[in-house]
């Protein structure tokens, strides 16, 4: 089974309602997993769905230092908020188009150390350019475009873990 095969059926159940497939071949065995259908309530239940999420951050502060930040603010005469009117314009960012991990790996911006990155901020891309690789179990994914315009950020860092679903680039449609 090639990897591109793999893909096309991550691709598949993502965006089915299928929740889980299996596959087994004489050297292969998989199973897809597809959160988003199970957070639909698809899927084989919510307690199953709980297993997979990750625990919230909790930062534990000192009991001196929660005491302090209680006794500050009390000592301090309260003041009125300035006006929202000096707040400057933002940029109109909801036209951007943002592409997605397809899975989890290690994200990379060149196909190997010695060759040229995919793509820079600035680059026009098609559909179907080769823009990054995931590397996955020792797999070199090459995730293609399914957008085409002007390369406007790229969010994820060269070489770092990324998660499913996360952000890796902004793209400019027009």
């Amino acid at each position: 089974m090639r990897v591109n095969e793999i893909q096309d059926l991550i691709k598949f159940v993502s965006k089915s309602n299928v929740s889980e497939i299996q596959l087994e071949t004489t050297d292969v065995k998989l199973t897809i997993i597809n959160e988003t259908s199970k957070r639909r309530g698809n899927g084989k239940g919510e307690q199953e769905q709980m297993m997979y999420q990750q625990a919230p951050f909790v930062q534990q502060i000192p009991q001196q230092q929660m005491q302090q930040q209680q006794v500050v603010p009390q000592q301090q005469p309260v003041q009125q908020a300035p006006a929202v009117e000096a707040a400057p314009a933002k940029d109109d960012t909801s036209h951007l188009v943002e592409v997605k991990s397809p899975m989890i790996g290690t994200f990379y911006r060149r196909p190997s150390p010695d060759k040229e990155l995919f793509i820079n901020v600035g680059d026009e891309i098609k559909i179907g350019d080769v823009i990054c690789v995931i590397e996955a179990m020792k797999l070199f994914n090459e995730i293609e475009s399914e957008v085409s315009g002007k390369v406007v950020k790229i969010i994820a860092d060269d070489a770092s873990p990324v998660e499913y679903d996360q952000p890796l680039f902004l793209i400019d449609p027009s």
